[in-house]
Order: C-alpha cells, then structure tokens, then sequence
C-alpha cells in the first residue's frame, strides 16, 4: 500500500485542490499519513501568488529535498511539486530542482494517483514535467475530495480563473479564464454538505461576483459596474437557492470584486437570512490614479457609492476588504487618500498588502517603483490607520449579542470573522465545537472580542 504524505500552501482555493487529490488516492487505494518520514511519496502543493508564497512554496521543496537526502529511511521517496508554482514556472522548475521527481499543474489534480502508480512503478526514472498550458479543469458536486477544514465548515469552489486586468497580479495567467459550474452542482454539493453536518459554507473563487457570466449568451450582455445582473444564473440567484437549503447554516461571500457588484445581489443578500452579514471586498485602493495604473475596472466616486448602497441595503453588514500600498507611481496625494479613506469608513475587517513586483505582469514594467523602505513605511501606517478602525468597531461591540459558531474550546469566530483570516471571539470553554452560540461581547483585546 502507498503511503502519501502532503504538503499544503496557500489560500483556500488551494487547499479544495488538496482536498481533490486526498480524495483520489484514498479513491485508488493509498494511505494518507500526516508523517513526511514515512510517506512513499510526498506531494508538495505550491503558491506562488506574491513573492513571499513563492520563498514559502520554494523553501519547502528544498526542505523536502533536503531531509530525503539526510534520511536512510527516505532515500527512495518521490517528491511531486503540484499547484500554482509549477503552473507559473513550468519551463524553469525542472532545471531549477533537478531532485524533484515530478511537477504536476492545475489540470493534473484528478490524475495525482495513476501519476503516483507510474512513478513507484520504476526504479530509475526521469524526472516528469506534466504541466500543461492555459488550465481547464473545475471541480464538479461529485468530484472526489477529502475535506481538510473542521468538521463544521467547508469551502465551496463555484469558479476557477478570472478574467479581470489587474496589472499587479498573475493569478490569470496561472490559473486561466474564468469558467463558472453550474448553478445546479454548486447547490447540491451544498446540500451534501449540509446534510453531512456543516454550519458554514463558504463560497470561493477568483472573483465570486463574476459567477454564471462567462456563460451568458449574446442576447444576455454582461453588465458594467454597477448594472443589475439578472440575465441568467449569477451570484444573486445561487445566493437565493442556497438560503431556501433546510437548516441551520451560514453562507459566507468570499473574494468579491467590487466591479460586478449590483443593486440585485444587495438585495439578495438582504433577503436571505442564511448568508452572514459579511462581504469580503478587495478594493485595493481608492485614488483615482492608483485605481487607473492598477486596472481594476472602478474608480473612487463609484467604490464610495457602493459602499453606501451595500451598508445602506444591507444593515449590520461588516465589511472585509484589502488595499496595495507601495504601487509604482504612488504619489504622497494618493497615499494620503488612502489613509483618510480608511479613517473614514472605519471598515469592520481590513489588511494591507506591501506591493509585490511580480514578473510578467504590467505592473513589473512600469517605471516610478517605489523604493522598498518607502513601501515598507506606507504599510506600518496603512495597518496602524486600519487598527485604530478595528478597535472602534470592537468597543461599539462591547454589550451587544452575537451568534458565534464554535471553532475549538473558548475560541469562536462571528458572522464578521471569516476562518483562517479574521479575528475571534473568546468564549466559555465548555461550549460544544461546531455549535451555534448566542453570547454577549464583555470586552475587547485589539483585534478580538471577550464575550461571556
């Protein structure tokens, strides 16, 4: 029987690919085992979304490399590299890390176990470069997957790629095109979900609004910023499928672009009690300038706009968003936009990304680059201006009632708190995990809430 031990890097949409190849090497027999010592074959899947994920992604292979070669009862695993990294640097890997047995991209997640078949089958083998270009695969509701997250939450992909400019990021050209699942699979992946015993579901891919777009016909042109998108299936009409689900769950919105939002999907999210009252918005920035060089399709007039509409349509909504600082070409003005834009809206949960110069994308061309302890200096005031709004929201909290699901004894997270990202709410430590909880916020500690 073969052992198989996995490494797992990167964001959630990673970790559901992940969750695809345990699925198909339990399906064909083999033996997970959390112990890299004692792994046949150990795979490694890589991101490489920023410079840091790749240091992280690249310092593990070279672990993995590294302690076969010290270790007698290792000499003969084989290392596979899967994921973002090989996609991204398919042509260069192979030469790079002559000791890696074999890179897998993003279409060969289905086929990890009779890759692994191939490799143990020889003694001697060359190493394998599988990559193939432009990925196409997306999951389906019968897709075999092996859940890596807690029992009471999972993610759902609804989406794989994205067709979105941005001139800072290369996930488009990693990951492909946009392409939806239908409707109909991602509703009933729910249910099975639901009914295994689940409280959360949340909703990943590149840009969650975008959903049922890219197969719109010709007489159903796709909107513009802003424009209702009730042309056929879309976030507002799964939103609304999900929510009629019997029980007791949450529907979480993560990785929404604020180009694709629209007065229907407010809406729909209003109407339907099951989705928390939390969005997950990317604005990255709001100056004029900045939104221009960065490509993303708004401009601040309309991000303060929707900001109204959403806050105004959706009451007791707490918004999630992210901002670059540190983009070639920022002036002081368009920091200084920034910061005030962040003292202003006071956002419930926020994070700041120190701009990453990232090879083959528009952005890395472009002249003006800031200086990295210029950068590095925009950031500490960026996150000490999203602090100060933290902990105005925590100490209006302070006396209120939550709903809280139970993540591990006396740590629970609310419908503001997204897993793995946000904050937590601490809690009594005999509450059941993976329940429901009504409690009531006492205190504040920076970034987290005391409740009794």
């Amino acid at each position: 029987m073969i052992k198989v031990g996995l490494v797992s890097l990167g964001c959630a949409k990673n970790l559901i690919d992940s969750e695809i190849m345990v699925g198909h090497l339990q399906q064909a027999g083999m033996t997970m085992t959390p112990e890299a010592e004692l792994a046949d074959v150990l795979i490694i899947n890589t991101c490489s979304f920023i410079d840091m994920a790749k240091k992280e992604s690249v310092g593990a292979i070279h672990e993995a490399v590294d302690a076969r070669e010290e270790s007698k009862k290792r000499k003969k695993q084989k290392i596979i590299v899967a994921g973002c990294l090989s996609q991204r640097f398919k042509d260069e890997l192979p030469s790079l890390m002559p000791d890696v047995d074999a890179f897998i991209g993003l279409d060969q997640i289905t086929q990890v176990a009779p890759i692994i078949q191939s490799l143990m089958g020889t003694k001697d083998h060359e190493q394998e470069n599988l990559v193939t270009k432009g990925p196409q695969y997306i999951p389906d509701y019968d897709t075999p997957r092996f859940r890596l997250t807690p029992k009471h939450f999972a993610y759902i992909k609804i989406a794989e790629g994205c067709n979105h400019p941005c001139s800072f990021c290369i996930i488009p050209r990693i990951r492909g095109r946009h392409r939806s699942r239908t409707q109909e699979s991602v509703v009933k992946e729910a249910r099975q979900l639901i009914e295994s015993g689940v409280k959360e579901i949340n909703l990943i891919s590149q840009d969650t609004t975008y959903f049922g777009m890219d197969k719109w016909t010709e007489d159903r042109p796709k909107p513009r910023s802003g424009v209702d998108s009730s042309k056929g299936d879309s976030l507002s009409t799964l939103i609304r499928e999900l929510n009629a689900i019997p029980g007791d769950f949450w529907i979480r919105l993560l990785y929404t672009h604020p180009a694709h939002w629209s007065d229907d999907l407010i809406q729909a999210i209003a109407e339907s009690p099951k989705v928390a009252r939390y969005i997950d918005m990317p604005l990255q920035h709001i100056s004029d300038n900045m939104l221009s060089m960065m490509k993303r399709e708004t401009d601040g007039a309309y991000i303060r706009d929707l900001l109204k509409r959403i806050r105004k349509g959706i009451p007791g909504i707490a918004i999630r968003t992210t901002f670059i600082v540190g983009f070639p070409g920022e002036t002081e003005a368009d920091f200084n936009e920034l910061i005030q834009f962040i003292e202003d809206e006071k956002f419930e949960r926020a994070g700041v990304f120190n701009y990453s110069r990232e090879e083959d994308t528009r952005a890395a061309k472009m002249e003006d680059q800031i200086h990295h302890m210029t950068r590095k200096a925009r950031w500490n005031e960026a996150m000490r201006a999203i602090q100060r709004g933290v902990e105005h929201v925590n100490r209006s909290q302070v006396g209120k009632k939550l709903r809280v699901l139970v993540e591990e004894p006396g740590v629970a997270r609310s419908e503001m708190d997204a897993p793995d990202i946000d904050t937590t709410v601490f809690v009594d430590k005999e509450l059941p995990v993976g329940s429901f909880v009504d409690v009531t916020v006492k205190d504040w500690r920076g970034y987290d809430l005391v409740a009794g």
